[in-house]
């Protein structure tokens, strides 16, 4: 009986208090820079949103630990080779800042599980913590606990996929498929499982800080889907001020981010890293962001108390945040993880490439950029609500409403025919919800004309519309609450 009991009580501290059927399946592999950091601290706040399975360090060609032997190390990408030469580490952040995110989050989970009961528990991130491939940028000759886990967690019987998100190098995700390979490729059954795990692996990676893809993912597991994106984090990165429409800047400097997700709003958001708070990660003598007397003319413009820092990972996982745009497994059609295109000489690899841009109205002209920065005043509100939840119980605090298209998200439709949407807006909190809707004609192959009436939306298919073309029209509720959050419903219309 004591045994079982035992068994219980584990299964109750070491499992999800949720259903991970319903959500996408994630591995987070980070190597510690402060925007890593930023960027964990609100993924922690969206992980009722997906199902994570690994939180685990490795290295990069910014931050690496060295082999604590004196063996210099000469970067292998042409930038870090410039600026750092040959070194024995670099900028290492130490494998205990998870965990120490992971106490404040325990912090304030009383309070976040009052307003979502699917977010994990302490103890189970807890387990999720392993040290990777941590020594070298590129290192992936050890065998290490963190590329066994996310080796096992390919291997599994479990069919779903799993988003592998590189914030650092890809290192550890190559030395576990490396394992894998190692250990089953001179078997009969071999083809088999090289289609399975690249079937269910899907690396979401934040440009190439290491060779690791190049140099091995890339030529022996050609299959294996990769959505990479080398511009847009850059709007939501350390030159964000330069990027960044200016409509949506007032929501990342000092007084929004101080007055609605920083101060008094608990011990994790404490920690969030931003200009001139004071604060100095260990390890990283770049660090200076921090100080209030390097405020002024600093690398990447001037600022002011407070001001946002960085955050150039957090693409990897919005792109699993299901907020109506059903672009989880396509990733063509935009979101809040931006916009990728089909590499023309590759069908496994998605870009934000050219053919990703969307028009941006402030500009007046195609932006790599807009198809993420259209989304960052929705996105800061929410983040802004949800910092919110670390403090106040659910009936205190504002949660996104829910849109609802009767017709569904996918519908057909002739050259010029007229199609009435019945659109239904749900909000938790029982306020008024504004709905408005548009044509995403960047992410189809035009604008549809739309008009919207109360509950009502109707569409035009343009007279020129070709069998086999498709027209992307958005709803938006937006609510009364504060922050006034956004929900949203993709409607797919397929031209007959």
């Amino acid at each position: 009986m004591r045994k079982i009991f035992l068994l219980i009580l584990s299964f109750a501290i070491f499992s999800p208090i949720f259903a991970k059927e319903n959500l996408p399946r994630t591995i987070v592999t980070t190597d510690g820079e402060i925007d890593d950091v930023d960027t964990f601290i609100r993924m922690l706040l969206y992980s009722n949103e997906f199902h994570l399975e690994g939180l685990i360090y490795s290295s990069s060609m910014w931050h690496y630990k060295g082999d604590g032997k004196g063996t210099l190390f000469t970067s292998e990408m042409d930038m870090t080779k410039k600026m750092y030469g040959a070194k024995t580490d670099l900028r290492w952040p130490g494998v205990n800042w998870i965990q120490d995110l992971l106490k404040a989050y325990g912090e304030v989970y009383p309070k976040l599980s009052q307003n979502s009961k699917t977010y994990p528990s302490p103890a189970y991130l807890n387990s999720l913590v392993k040290v990777g491939n941590i020594d070298f940028e590129g290192e992936m000759d050890q065998i290490t606990p963190g590329s066994e886990w996310i080796k096992a967690k390919l291997l599994d019987n479990d069919p779903q996929p799993i988003f592998l998100q590189a914030w650092g190098g890809t290192n550890t995700i190559a030395r576990a498929l490396k394992s894998i390979e190692e250990a089953y490729s001179k078997q009969k059954d071999w083809p088999i499982i090289q289609e399975k795990i690249s079937k269910k692996a899907i690396i979401y990676t934040v440009m190439d800080q290491d060779a690791t893809y190049k140099k091995y993912i890339g030529l022996h597991w050609p299959k294996i889907r990769v959505f990479y994106n080398a511009h847009q984090f850059g709007s939501f990165a350390y030159p964000w001020k330069r990027i960044m429409p200016k409509v949506a800047q007032p929501y990342f400097e000092g007084p929004y981010m101080s007055a609605n997700i920083i101060l008094n709003h608990g011990p994790l958001l404490k920690m969030y890293y931003a200009y001139g708070d004071g604060q100095k990660q260990a390890g990283d003598d770049e660090h200076i962001h921090g100080d209030p007397n390097k405020l002024k003319n600093a690398q990447w413009g001037s600022f002011v108390p407070y001001d946002f820092i960085s955050e150039g990972d957090s693409p990897a996982f919005l792109h699993l945040v299901d907020v109506g745009l059903n672009n989880l497994n396509n990733p063509s059609y935009g979101g809040w993880g931006g916009r990728f295109a089909q590499a023309k000489d590759n069908p496994y690899r998605y870009e934000d490439n050219d053919d990703a841009a969307d028009f941006n109205p402030e500009l007046g002209k195609m932006d790599i950029n807009y198809a993420q920065t259209r989304w960052l005043i929705a996105l800061q509100q929410d983040f802004a609500a949800r910092a919110d939840w670390c403090i106040k119980s659910f009936k205190e605090a504002n949660h996104a409403p829910q849109i609802t298209v009767r017709e569904g998200m996918k519908i057909y439709a002739k050259a010029g025919q007229n199609i009435t949407l019945n659109l239904l807006a749900v909000d938790p909190d029982k306020n008024a919800v504004t709905l408005t809707a548009w044509p995403y004609k960047e992410a189809g192959s035009g604008a549809a004309d739309i008009q919207i009436s109360g509950n009502k939306a109707m569409v035009k298919i343009p007279d020129t519309a070709k069998s086999g073309e498709s027209y992307h029209v958005v709803i938006e509720g937006k609510d009364s609450g504060t922050p006034a959050l956004t929900g949203y419903r993709r409607v797919v219309v397929n031209i007959l």
